[in-house]
């Protein structure tokens, strides 16, 4: 039976085997740091994905075939239209691995999510608050559509029978890059507990409660402490995103409005930001929360990459986190 330890490094083994592999195309040269984000993923996952977002770039452009060996009427038996093959369905995730079964548990089936920039900054969170797992179930609720979980279903096989295969909680990575075109780049696989620095359903409420107070005060609006006391208390329970993020139907309407979360990071969140000036640039890195299994994990990847440089950042609003480092040549 695997200890606690060993089960939670096969929670991410996709995205260690992920790493190495971007590593060894990195220093083979066959891929480099201002290579489009998306070839290094294909490049790299091979058939290890149960979802691509942009299907129609990785066919055309990288010669990547989610559907290889699946015989295309059988999918459209599956719900899978024509149109959808190879289409860029602008859904959360970019990109879905598949999962595998670790002691009688789903393990992996990890979600990356593409943020390029040309500054210094990290992109805009624009579909959901990043957070350091989330569920097919919530996905669906997010992207308003059972796309993304119907053709994980599909790739995931027999593994998708599960009972709790839509429920199982999946850890969530950003692939960061900033200075995209110039030689200040750095590329990162970010854990998404970096950006999850207090829980999503007390930023979801505050979030709501600002939105309040702000409208009191353009207002000149005062009201009585108890009063006031009442409403913070009634607003702590918007709390879930699914709830926030679907459709609303309301009475006498002739549309359904939805609220869709964007977030920005603020720079002691961003790994790249002078506030870590450890993080070289011309790096490719890994940066994980700091923990026991982060021990491990480090005798094995310095194992399989030379000169792989490790060590700890402190994270200004959520504590420690490793970072594996692989410097290189930006040409």
């Amino acid at each position: 039976m695997l200890s606690k330890e060993g089960f939670l490094m096969y929670e991410f083994t996709d995205i260690i085997e992920f790493f190495i592999e971007i590593t060894n195309n990195l220093r083979k040269k066959t891929l480099a740091l201002h290579s489009p984000l998306e070839k290094l993923v294909l490049e790299a996952s091979r058939n290890n994905l149960a979802y691509i977002d942009n299907r129609r770039d990785a066919y055309q452009k990288y010669k990547h075939d989610l559907w290889s060996n699946l015989n295309k009427s059988w999918l459209k038996s599956q719900g899978i239209d024509e149109r959808l093959l190879y289409s860029k369905s602008e859904q959360f995730p970019d990109f879905l691995f598949k999962v595998t079964k670790q002691g009688g548990k789903l393990s992996c089936g990890n979600l990356l999510e593409l943020k390029d920039s040309k500054s210094g900054s990290i992109a805009s969170f624009n579909s959901t608050l990043p957070t350091k797992y989330k569920s097919l179930e919530e996905i669906d609720i997010i992207n308003s559509t059972t796309l993304v979980s119907r053709i994980a279903a599909i790739k995931d096989g027999k593994l998708a029978q599960i009972e709790n295969y839509h429920a199982y909680q999946r850890r969530v990575f950003y692939l960061v890059r900033t200075y995209r075109d110039k030689e200040r780049v750095k590329i990162s696989i970010v854990d998404a507990s970096f950006f999850e620095t207090i829980p999503k359903e007390h930023l979801i409420h505050q979030m709501f409660l600002n939105v309040l107070r702000a409208h009191f005060q353009r207002k000149e609006i005062t009201i009585p402490p108890e009063t006031l006391k009442q409403v913070e208390e009634a607003l702590s329970h918007i709390t879930d995103q699914t709830i926030i993020a679907a459709s609303q139907i309301i009475k006498g309407a002739s549309v359904r409005p939805r609220l869709r979360i964007m977030a920005e990071v603020h720079p002691e969140g961003n790994p790249h930001s002078t506030f870590y000036p450890e993080i070289s640039e011309g790096s490719f890195n890994l940066i994980l929360q700091a923990s026991p299994y982060t021990k491990q994990l480090e005798k094995r990847l310095c194992s399989e990459i030379s000169d792989l440089e490790v060590f700890s950042v402190h994270h200004k609003r959520n504590g420690e986190h490793i970072v594996f480092q692989c410097r290189l040549d930006v040409g």
